[in-house]
Formats: structure tokens, C-alpha cells, sequence
């Protein structure tokens, strides 16, 4: 069998905890900054998990994670 490629862009973006959660980061903080609240900019910098629907797709992606 030969062996999985990763994909390097999920790679990039989602990483494994120990625990086996897919720790991700919250969209919307890339631009356009003054427009959001400070209560608001906060909470994005926090981590977010990956939905249970999707842990599946994100695992193929990272095979050796």
C-alpha cells in the first residue's frame, strides 16, 4: 500500500490535539477590523474544534495526524 498524501493546506490550518480534537481557527479576523467589537475580536482569537460532522473530511486530509 503505498503511502497518503497530506494535504498541505488543511495541514496549515487544523491540528490534532492530544485528546484526538481537531483544533481550528475562527474565521473572520483576517480584515476589516474597526467595523467589530472589541468583546467580539476577542473571542475570535480563541481556538475553535472542528464540528463533529466534519471531524471525519478533516482526518482523510491529515492521514498521519
Amino acid at each position: 500500500m503505498p503511502k497518503l498524501k497530506t494535504k498541505k493546506g488543511a495541514a496549515k490550518r487544523f491540528k490534532v490535539t492530544e485528546s484526538g480534537k481537531i483544533r481550528r481557527n475562527k474565521a473572520f479576523r483576517g480584515h476589516i477590523l474597526t467595523k467589530k467589537s472589541a468583546k467580539r475580536k476577542r473571542n475570535l482569537r480563541k481556538p475553535d474544534y472542528v464540528f463533529s460532522g466534519e471531524k471525519k473530511t478533516v482526518k482523510q486530509m491529515l492521514p498521519y495526524s
